[in-house]
C-alpha cells in the first residue's frame, strides 16, 4: 500500500480569486475608516501648527453675592476706638492676644482698639457692638468711600452688646433690616466687616448653622440677654459689630463673637432684638426691662417626669421665687412651670426672659402655670428690672463644718444648722459635704457647699428624708428632680440614679 498521499493541484485561477478578494476587503476597510474619521489629525494640524484659546460666546453666570455686596457694603463702616481709662485690659481683641503671646510686660496707655459697624439711617446712626465702643475717649469713623467722622455715643447696651453711635454728614449711605424671626438653618449668610483691623470692607459667605444659642462666655464681656444666631461665614476679631446679611442685601443680625478654638464658628445677635434695643437707646439713650422677680430653668423631659407631667410639656420651670417681687405678690410658687405668658405659648428659657425684659414696666400681665399638674391663671404686674437687681443682692453662707453623714448616689450630705438656714434664707435641706469624681451627682455639677432644697417637689427635712426620698425614686426607674441651693441661685438639678 502507498503511504504517500496525493497532492492537490488547485488551478491558477483560484489564486487569482482570492488575491481579488483580499485587494476588495482593503479599499472597503479604507473607505469606513474615512467615514468614521477613525484617523484623528494630529495637534499640529488641529491648530494649524500654532496653540490658540477656545474662547466661549456664552455670557458667564453673574454670583448672586455680587448685588448683595454691591448693595451692602457702602453702608459698612470702620470703627477706630481710642479707648480711656490707661489700659484696654478687658478688650476682646487684647484678650486674644494673650492666649497666644502672654501679658505684655509694658502694655500701651491709650491704645486704639477697632471694629466695624453699619449705618442704619440717614440721620447718621450707626449699629455696633457695646464691648466695640465701651469706654471710648475718642471714635473715628470711615465709611467704604473713604470719608472720615468723628463719632458719639447715643446709647449702650451691656445686657445685649448692642450700641448706638452717631457722626453728622451728608448723603450717607444706609443698610435696610430684614426680619431676623423668618430666617432658616441653611439660609444663606453674608458677614461683612473689617476682620484684624486691616482688611477693610471683607465679605465673607455662608449658611445659617443654627439659631437660639445661649450660656455662651463671649469675650470682652458676656452679655445677660442671649440668642445669638450661629453662622459658618467667616468672622475674626474686627468684625465685631458688621452686619450679618441675607441674600436681599438687608441686615439680619451683628456679627459680635467667635469660637476662638473653632473654625467656621460665629454668632450673630438677632436684628429684631437690635431693632427695639436700639428703638430705646435713641429714645432714651438706656434700655427699661421689665423683672418677674423669679429665678427659671428648662423644663427637661427628666424634670417633667419627675414633676408627673407628659415627657413633652413645653415649659419653663420656677426655681425660687424672691420675697417681694411681682412673682411672689401675684402667688407664684416655687416649681410652678409657666406655660404661658400674656397669652403666648412659652418654650424656650431665653426667649421667654426676653420677652419678659421687653414688656414695660408697671404692665399687668396674664401668666398661665402648671402646679401640681393643674392650671392657674394669675396676673402679674411687672417692676424695673435695674431697681429690683439693685435692692436684691444677697450672700453666700460660709461653709460649715463636715459632720458624719450618709453617701447616696455619690453624695455626702449632713443637716443644716439654724444659722445655716437663716445665712441661705432656705426653710429646710442639706448641705452636700462631698460629691465622689465619677458619679452621676458629679456629672450633674453638684457640689460640696451645695444645698438641696427639695427632691421631686418634696422637701428634705433630714438627711434620711433625703436618702429615703433617693431610693423611693431609684426603685420608681426616674431621675431624681433636686432643687438646689448654690451661693445667690437656686436650680433644678436632674440627677441619674443608675449609677
Amino acid at each position: 500500500m502507498n503511504s504517500n498521499q496525493p497532492l492537490i493541484h488547485r488551478p491558477r485561477s483560484y489564486y487569482l480569486r482570492a488575491a481579488l478578494l483580499v485587494a476588495i476587503g482593503l479599499v472597503i476597510g479604507l473607505g469606513v475608516s474615512v467615514g468614521f474619521n477613525l484617523q484623528r489629525p494630529s495637534t499640529a494640524q488641529r491648530n494649524g501648527g500654532s496653540f490658540s484659546p477656545t474662547v466661549s460666546t456664552a455670557d458667564l453666570p453673574e454670583s448672586p453675592f455680587v448685588g448683595v455686596v454691591q448693595k451692602a457694603l457702602p453702608a459698612v463702616v470702620f470703627i477706630d476706638v481710642r479707648k480711656s481709662g490707661g489700659t484696654d485690659s478687658d478688650d476682646p481683641q487684647d484678650q486674644m492676644l494673650k492666649r497666644f503671646f502672654g501679658e505684655m510686660p509694658h502694655p500701651p496707655q491709650n491704645r486704639p482698639t477697632s471694629g466695624s459697624g453699619f449705618i442704619i439711617d440717614g440721620d447718621g446712626h450707626i449699629l455696633t457692638n457695646n464691648h466695640v465702643v465701651r469706654d471710648a475717649a475718642d471714635i473715628t469713623v470711615t465709611l467704604y468711600d473713604k470719608r472720615t467722622f468723628k463719632a458719639k455715643v447715643v446709647g449702650a447696651d451691656p445686657g445685649t452688646d448692642v450700641a448706638v453711635i452717631q457722626i453728622q454728614g451728608d448723603h450717607l449711605p444706609s443698610m435696610p433690616l430684614g426680619d431676623s424671626d423668618k430666617i432658616r438653618v441653611g439660609d444663606w449668610a453674608i458677614a461683612i466687616g473689617n476682620p484684624l483691623g486691616v482688611l477693610r470692607g471683607s465679605v465673607t459667605v455662608g449658611i445659617i448653622s443654627a439659631q437660639g444659642r445661649s450660656n455662651l462666655n463671649i469675650f470682652g464681656g458676656t452679655p445677660d440677654f442671649q440668642d445669638f444666631i450661629q453662622t459658618d461665614a467667616s468672622i475674626n476679631f474686627g468684625n465685631s459689630g458688621g452686619p450679618l446679611c441675607n441674600i436681599r442685601g438687608e441686615a439680619i443680625g451683628i456679627n459680635t463673637a467667635i469660637n476662638p478654638s473653632g473654625q467656621g464658628i460665629g454668632f450673630a445677635i438677632p436684628i429684631n432684638l437690635v431693632r427695639h434695643v436700639a428703638d430705646q437707646l435713641v429714645a432714651h439713650g438706656q434700655v427699661r426691662r421689665a423683672w418677674l422677680g423669679v429665678q427659671l430653668a428648662e423644663l427637661t423631659p427628666e424634670i417633667a417626669e419627675g414633676f408627673g407631667l407628659a415627657t413633652d410639656t413645653q415649659g419653663v420651670v420656677i426655681q425660687q421665687v424672691i420675697d417681694d417681687t411681682p412673682a411672689a405678690r401675684a402667688g407664684v410658687k416655687r416649681n410652678d412651670v409657666i406655660i404661658e405668658f400674656n397669652h403666648q405659648p412659652v418654650a424656650d428659657l431665653q426667649k421667654f426672659r426676653l420677652k419678659v425684659a421687653d414688656t414695660p414696666s408697671g404692665t399687668t400681665v396674664p401668666v398661665t402655670l402648671l402646679r401640681d399638674g393643674k392650671r392657674v391663671m394669675v396676673n402679674v404686674t411687672l417692676d424695673d428690672r435695674d431697681k429690683a437687681l439693685a435692692s436684691n443682692a444677697q450672700t453666700r453662707p460660709e461653709a460649715p463644718q463636715a459632720e458624719p453623714a450618709m453617701a447616696v448616689a455619690g453624695i455626702k450630705v449632713r443637716e443644716l444648722s439654724a444659722e445655716e438656714k437663716a445665712a441661705s434664707k432656705v426653710s429646710s435641706g442639706v448641705f452636700i459635704t462631698e460629691v465622689t469624681p465619677g458619679s452621676a451627682a458629679d456629672d450633674a455639677d453638684l457640689q460640696s457647699g451645695d444645698i438641696i432644697e427639695e427632691v421631686n417637689r418634696h422637701p428634705v427635712a433630714s438627711t434620711a428624708a433625703f436618702n429615703r426620698l433617693l431610693k423611693d425614686t431609684q426603685s420608681a426607674k426616674k431621675h431624681a428632680v433636686l432643687l438646689v441651693h448654690s451661693g445667690n441661685d437656686t436650680r433644678f438639678v436632674a440627677l441619674s440614679l443608675e449609677k
